[in-house]
């Protein structure tokens, strides 16, 4: 299977829970800043880290951390373009239709990238993804502290994009998606 189907698949899954999440708790996440995403997003990454070095007092498995890191990126993303709101002021439809567009726009620069590197992701470690995320997650905090200004870096939105696909090989590798 192509990379670009099997990131059309664990994507399914990702987009189906955050679907049944908007039907749980609407769009609640429209209140969180691009700051509290990232801290989200952190918080998630770390857990994985520290799953991954040891025993779990959560019966947790990773997966479900890389889903959420999957659509909190997309969320981050949403913020990014719409800002934030002190209520809930998204339908769950217009809500798909952002994460729908989202999706598309990093799953374009994944076809980018696949072509440029191959598909080296596949002889990486899945914690080899965790440490990327990690690590971009800090270059992306690191933005934010200079009010979003680079000299020669890329911004937030495509430090985003990268967790996203970091998080979808993780999901590949995890499910072992044919």
């Amino acid at each position: 299977m192509s990379t670009l189907s099997q990131f059309d698949s664990a994507l399914a899954t990702c987009r189906d829970i955050f679907e049944k999440k908007l039907k749980d708790y609407g769009a609640s996440w429209r209140i969180m800043r691009p700051r509290s995403i990232t801290d989200q997003l952190y918080i998630k990454a770390k857990r994985i880290r520290t799953l991954e070095e040891g025993e779990a007092m959560v019966n947790e498995g990773v997966l479900g951390e890389f889903m959420a890191i999957v659509n909190y990126g997309i969320v981050g993303l949403i913020q990014l373009e719409h800002g934030y709101a002190d209520e809930v002021d998204m339908s769950p439809e217009k809500a798909m239709e952002l994460y729908d567009s989202n999706v598309k726009i990093t799953r374009d620069l994944l076809a980018a990238k696949t072509h440029d590197y191959g598909d080296a992701w596949r002889g990486m470690r899945v914690n080899s993804y965790t440490d990327f995320i990690l690590t971009k997650l800090q270059r992306v905090k690191e933005i934010e502290a200079n009010q979003g200004r680079t000299l020669v870096s890329e911004g937030v939105d495509s430090n985003y994009m990268d967790i996203i696909n970091y998080a979808i090989f993780a999901i590949i590798k995890l499910t072992d998606v044919d």
